[in-house]
């Protein structure tokens, strides 16, 4: 892609929220990086379950990354930091063996056992979780533990250049705090010899260039190396640390840890180097509009979405307005799938300019697959949802009545969405649906409804698109019923008495899907249903 010069042209003039980042890095360095690689960063900290928001910020640097990519021949690289050596603050709600974690609070995540017993520690467990979700997806990074970094040493001259900048770090951070947590706070926080706790203790520096300090452990003074792991950075400040010597050039992160990247970009200064560029996002927020939460487990498993949905649909979902806060559930994965294929059915028709606005050209690198689908996830879902059709070989029956040349083998994709509807109707929309029984007036517009599809040859046959004609006979029937003003009160009535639903397909599209006879037996059952005038059956 980076040697493409049109694709370069137009991406330094694109308004899509990857490029428009992704031109920060370019006026970062004017001349190109002086050595190494463009790095790009993630962090997660491993102290619940992995979430689809975590998830989300990998996929949303990514496009950042690739859409770098097309504007600069740098190499870039992508690290995914675990702070896994972040003390255990309090025992997540969604995890078992909570009594044995308490026991635990106060050590590194990976001093932690494992509450699932089939991991070295906790963190192990949750950054394994990740890592498994992100390989899934095919994600391009370097897993990095925050853990190794300091036992290895690697992080030993950062620890180096905090004491030796500790009064400017602390001229930092104590504006920022209130009086009782300034009397105790410290950059650095020991790790205690004998209890093993990362201690929140005030500390003195005795010695910044052996990294020794002086600090109160169980009631004694004792003097410590924090070097090699016996010691980790405070929050704010390990943040800025990693920076500096990772050399991180570009970190997103949500607009909850505002205040945070205000005070590490301050002490990333004082440390010598600049901050990285980077995007605020907005958060995700559950059902309730609540901000999601990895102890609170209110937020979607990394493989929730994936039994309903394909990898596409949370991708095309995370993509959309960054800097908007979203609900995040489940109840948005068929519109999200149905969105995509829209999109993805208009790129290969679009002149550059559009392709590079289009959500799918993120999601697929520019690599975007073609074909389209026959079908709407929507219509397969309502399909999937009426009594008695929601297995694959009876789905498959009503697609190959429709169109002859579909086949599991012809049509893999939407074969693949099959499963989806399935599993989705099964557990969301089955049991909610409710067919009400129609008012006289209702009736009378489905009984000349089923007299226009009495008429029809076959099931739907002919030399017109089968699913236009059929959609024509629901126009032309609700404009004689409802007129066209009204028109959405009939629409209504279909997937109320139809489908049992609010909401529904187009019905045209429907009643070719299904076939005339099946739907003509659908409006025989909602005329034979008896209406109670006051009832819950009325509109």
């Amino acid at each position: 892609m980076a040697n493409d010069p049109t694709l370069r042209a137009a991406a330094l003039d694109s308004k899509a929220w990857p490029f428009e980042e992704a031109r920060k890095i370019l006026k970062r360095y004017p001349e190109g990086k002086p050595a190494g690689a463009v790095l790009f960063e993630t962090g997660y900290g491993p102290s619940g379950l992995p979430h689809i928001g975590t998830f989300n910020e990998v996929l949303r640097t990514t496009m950042v990354r690739n859409a770098f990519a097309a504007l600069s021949d740098r190499p870039t690289r992508l690290v995914a930091f675990s702070d896994d050596m972040d003390g255990l603050r309090k025992v997540p709600d969604n995890v078992p063996n909570q009594a044995m974690l308490a026991e635990h609070l106060g050590k590194p995540l990976t001093e932690v056992p494992d509450p699932f017993g089939c991991h070295a520690s906790f963190a192990d467990h949750n950054n394994a979780l990740l890592r498994a979700f992100l390989d899934r997806f095919g994600f391009d990074y370097e897993f990095v533990s925050s853990t190794e970094q300091y036992r290895s040493g690697r992080f030993d001259e950062g620890l180096r250049g905090v004491l030796r900048n500790y009064d400017a770090i602390m001229g930092v951070m104590l504006p920022t705090l209130r009086a009782e947590r300034a009397a105790t706070y410290s950059p650095i926080l020991p790790i205690s010899p004998t209890s093993g706790i990362v201690l929140q203790v005030p500390v003195t520096v005795v010695d910044a260039e052996a990294g020794i300090v002086s600090f109160e452990d169980a009631g004694e003074r004792i003097e410590r190396s924090v070097l090699g792991g016996a010691a980790k950075l405070q929050w704010k400040v390990d943040w800025a640390m990693r920076w500096v010597e990772l050399g991180v050039d570009y970190e997103m992160s949500g607009k909850d840890l505002t205040d945070s990247v205000t005070q590490a970009s301050k002490i990333a200064r004082v440390l010598g180097a600049r901050p990285p560029e980077g995007l605020t996002y907005e958060m995700f927020l559950d059902e309730r509009g609540e901000k999601i939460s990895k102890s609170k487990g209110n937020g979607l498993g990394l493989d929730e979405w994936l039994s309903y949905g394909p990898e596409e649909s949370i991708a095309f979902y995370s993509y959309r307005e960054p800097k908007k806060a979203k609900s995040l559930h489940l109840g948005l994965i068929p519109r999200a799938i149905d969105d995509y294929w829209q999109f993805r059915g208009n790129y290969h028709t679009q002149d550059l300019k559009q392709k590079l606005g289009n959500p799918v050209h993120h999601i697929h690198n520019g690599a975007v697959p073609t074909g389209t689908l026959p079908v709407t996830f929507g219509l397969l879902l309502n399909l999937a949802s009426l009594p008695g059709v929601g297995e694959r070989e009876t789905m498959w029956a009503f697609l190959h009545r429709y169109d002859a040349t579909l086949s599991a083998e012809t049509h893999p994709e939407l074969d693949r969405l099959i499963d989806y509807a399935i599993a989705y109707a099964a557990h969301f929309v089955a049991g909610t649906l409710h067919r009400r029984a129609p008012t006289e007036a209702e009736a009378e517009a489905l009984r000349d409804l089923d007299a226009l599809l009495a008429a029809e040859v076959g099931d739907a046959e002919g030399g017109e698109d089968p699913a236009v004609r059929l959609q024509n006979h629901v126009y032309d029937v609700g404009k004689r019923h409802y007129g066209k003003e009204a028109l959405r009160d009939w629409f209504r009535v279909l997937y109320e008495t139809l489908l049992g639903a609010e909401q529904g397909p187009r019905m045209g599209s429907f009643f070719a899907l299904y076939g005339v006879e099946p739907s003509r037996r659908l409006i025989a059952e909602a005329l034979a249903r008896p209406f109670t005038p006051g009832s819950d059956s009325a509109a």
